[in-house]
């Protein structure tokens, strides 16, 4: 029998249409520099990246996890609630917290980040150049920031925080 789901009722309803695109932008641009990243040192590692990780954020982690969202449907701080209901059927929140995606993001969104980091310092090491140390640094910039401060300003609003195994605040 499955556990009844505690929401946050001062949560969001739905996030602000603002917080979605910058949400979006920000995942859009560390996917990039990622792939920048990757690049610089194989252009086939970067297509091998690129496909991963659109695969992985756009299709599987909705499938696996926003399924199961209360904001399935609707508009969560990065809008993949609304994303994951055009192109899967709803799940049950009730197996939110236990699926196997809320144990794959975080892994996920960890390869987003060391693989390139890995890929441009080896490349940094081989032959210095100031393109190659901007987008390390930035990659570094935008991968701090999703992993604390943009993820802890979109947990604390969330309906799922309490349920939430990966929320950044309780």
């Amino acid at each position: 029998m499955d556990k009844e789901v505690q929401l946050y009722e001062q949560g969001l309803e739905k996030s602000p249409k603002s917080t979605v695109i910058l949400g979006n932008l920000m995942m859009m641009l560390w996917v990039g520099l990622g792939t920048a990243a990757c690049w610089l040192l194989y252009p086939l590692a970067a297509w091998i990246y690129l496909a991963i990780a659109m695969i992985m954020v756009y299709g599987v982690l909705r499938w696996l996890v926003c399924t199961n969202c209360y904001y399935y449907g609707k508009w969560c701080p990065i809008g993949w609630g609304k994303l994951c209901a055009l192109f899967f059927r709803q799940g049950s929140i009730d197996k939110f917290g236990t699926g196997i995606g809320v144990k794959l993001a975080p892994m996920t969104y960890g390869l987003l980040s060391l693989a390139p980091l890995v890929l441009v310092i080896i490349a940094l090491v081989r032959d210095f150049t100031v393109p190659k140390l901007v987008i390390l640094i930035l990659l570094l910039l935008v991968s701090m920031y999703s992993g604390s401060i943009g993820r802890k300003k979109s947990c604390a609003h969330c309906k799922m925080r309490l349920a939430c195994p990966g929320s950044a605040v309780k």
